[in-house]
């Protein structure tokens, strides 16, 4: 028999878990998601979170409490009698009675393989350490932050050509089909639970625009996993310099490259730029208040060739 579901999530990588539950039969009895906030091309339309998108053209009933923390929030979660509740990138702390509310429990959708990685940022944390692989987890959720006992698991290997956002939609649409088997096996009594490991734990604190930098004393793999651990948000990024004025321009895409130099050197006129050790080469960036382009369309503007640098 299909559950009844309450789904809370917020952003994009949300949506295809709360698509894939409808299709597989569940009954979504609310989504819960954040309120929608001042967005458009001057800040003056309200703009609802994608989760809110996809439910209203579901014709779920939505819900955007600023607070779960009341007997009025609490009183109006358990009036809709859930089996379970499905929670995806929400971004609202559960308290302890809306945990115990649906008969099943609550099960949260993370993005790294616990306890590497409990919090707020795990997928640009994880490219950003060079782990050599990610994945998704299904966990029955506690008080702790990312804590619950974990149910299932998919791992994912992470490239050296992957992006923040490459990764992002892939555990998404990876974690959507899990969450689905999960749901099935707790339907029918057999979803399994097992106790996080107290070894390997870490923090993905969320991301510090102050992060944003490049150091290019670094090696270079290491200056190409923060930078596509930011991209494309909020975006790694450098100064110019040697050309007809200094700008910032942010970097979103990058190889490994041979060649060496003083670091931030360019080294050639393909966008090389030398680091600590060996150097990257940069495919995609974007100038300030420009779009996001090509290397070759950027160096047909900004013909960057050596003693140029990026500091």
């Amino acid at each position: 028999m299909p559950l009844r579901l309450i789904f809370m999530g917020t952003p994009d990588f949300s949506v295809p878990t709360l698509l894939e539950l409808v299709a597989h039969g569940h009954e979504i009895v609310a989504v819960y998601t954040r309120a929608p906030k001042p967005g458009g091309r001057r800040g003056l339309q309200m703009q609802p979170t994608p989760v809110e998108e996809a439910a209203r053209k579901l014709g779920v009933p939505v819900l955007t409490p600023k607070t779960l923390k009341t007997p009025e929030a609490l009183a109006e979660f358990s009036a809709f009698e859930a089996d379970a509740a499905v929670v995806v990138a929400y971004g609202m702390i559960l308290p302890q009675a809306i945990l115990d509310a649906p008969k099943l429990g609550c099960y949260n959708l993370h993005a790294s393989l616990l306890p590497r990685w409990r919090g707020a940022a795990p997928i640009n944390r994880a490219i950003m350490a060079g782990d050599a692989e990610s994945g998704v987890m299904v966990m029955k959720m506690d008080v702790g932050l990312d804590t619950g006992d974990v149910a299932m698991a998919e791992r994912l290997a992470i490239t050296d050509n992957m992006t923040a956002l490459d990764l992002h939609d892939r555990l998404s649409r990876l974690g959507a089909d899990l969450m689905v088997r999960a749901m099935a096996a707790l339907d029918r009594g057999g979803l399994q639970l097992k106790k996080q490991s107290e070894d390997g734990v870490t923090y993905a604190a969320k991301i510090d625009k102050a992060e944003a930098r490049i150091d290019w004393s670094k090696p270079a793999r290491a200056v190409l996993r923060h930078i596509h651990g930011l991209s494309p948000f909020p975006g790694a990024w450098a100064e110019l310099s040697g050309v007809s004025e200094n700008a910032r321009v942010k970097i979103l895409r990058c190889e490994l490259a041979k060649g060496s130099g003083e670091p931030g050197a360019v080294l050639d006129d393909h966008l090389t730029i030398a680091c600590g050790k060996d150097a990257i080469r940069i495919l995609e960036l974007q100038r300030e208040g420009k779009g996001r382009m090509q290397a070759a369309d950027f160096l047909r503007g900004v013909p960057l060739k050596p003693p140029a640098r990026l500091a």
